[in-house]
């Protein structure tokens, strides 16, 4: 999958006038048990990325070709597209420019790029700080040149984070994001509504199409109803830490058990992946397609490499 197809799908998608809920993945692993699930796109979380590709929180740490990397590999690994954190788009608009052709390389539907000061962190913690408008809006504009250049179909996000920031309202956010939509983002995204309210007056005063970022209670997003996300007008709804929270509170559980007792852990964590509908681990990551191309490719003195792992039939059908 390409930006141009990944980007078709996404706006064909938008187009149906329906809610697109996208749950949060951080790897290339768990954005495969979302793909084997089923989801109409999934979202590439930055808070997750950060975590777990180099053991820091969302703060800036992270550089471009980082994200990007992996990015490109759960795009790689997915058959539906794949929202993508572009964080501030790493720099300026000359270098938001770079960004923004190097995530349409990495074959990705959509990104967001956000107008926090650099170093960027995360959109639900204290000390956030936004550029001026006028920046913030080129940026947005040299991304959407370059989207227009190499990938039309490749979908623009907007967010502002001028609503959690020390004096910030959520007045600047929506002029702001609106701002963003007339320099040609595609969509907009306002950080950090505060309650139901406020939420209806994002859905109703945006003058595009329109995200939320359900962050749960990792942040200050609230709790509302996909019926009334609808109802008040937006278009996609982000889970962005969902894999995240469930691999460490899972690991942790697991892992805690491991400590006492490693054995029956051990064959509790095998029970519990096999009471999934995922197959052998070998059949999940993908040996059966190893196979099929060994079968098709290699000479058949080196065919047989991995006979009997995958059970009788070694092509998994």
């Amino acid at each position: 999958m390409n930006a141009t197809t990944s980007g078709a799908e996404l706006r064909e998608h938008l187009g149906r006038e329906e809610l697109l809920v996208c749950p949060g993945v951080h790897d290339p692993l768990t954005a495969a048990v979302a793909d084997r699930i089923g989801f109409d796109a999934i979202y590439m979380t930055g808070y997750g990325t950060s975590l777990s590709k180099i053991g820091y929180p969302d703060a800036g740490f992270m550089t471009m070709p980082e994200v990007i990397e992996n990015a490109a590999n759960i795009q790689e690994r997915i058959g539906v597209p794949l929202i993508a954190d572009a964080d501030n788009g790493y720099g300026n608009a000359t270098n938001v420019i770079r960004t923004v052709r190097e995530y349409i390389k990495a074959g990705v539907g959509a990104i967001h790029i956000e107008d926090q000061t650099f170093p960027k962190r995360c959109g639900h913690t204290q000390g956030r700080q936004v550029i001026p408008k006028a920046e913030a809006v080129g940026k947005v504009a040299a991304a959407a040149d370059v989207r227009d250049d190499r990938a039309p179909e490749f979908v623009i996000i907007a967010r502002s984070d001028a609503r959690g920031t020390g004096d910030g309202s959520l007045d600047d956010a929506i002029d702001r994001v609106n701002a963003y939509l007339e320099a040609g983002a595609d969509i907009g995204f306002v950080e950090g509504p505060a309650d139901d309210a406020e939420l209806a007056r994002v859905g109703r005063e945006v003058d595009g199409p329109v995200l939320y970022n359900f962050v749960g209670e990792l942040g200050s997003s609230p709790y509302v109803e996909l019926s009334s996300l609808e109802e008040w007008g937006f278009d996609v709804v982000l889970f962005p830490v969902v894999s995240t929270l469930s691999t460490i509170a899972n690991v942790h559980a697991d892992l805690d058990t491991f400590a006492s007792d490693p054995v029956a852990a051990m064959r509790e964590v095998d029970e519990e992946f096999a009471a999934q509908p995922t197959g052998s681990l070998h059949e999940f990551s993908g040996f059966p397609e190893v196979v099929a191309w060994e079968d098709q490719y290699l000479p058949d003195e080196d065919r047989d490499k991995y006979e009997g792992s995958l059970g009788d039939d070694p092509t998994g059908e």
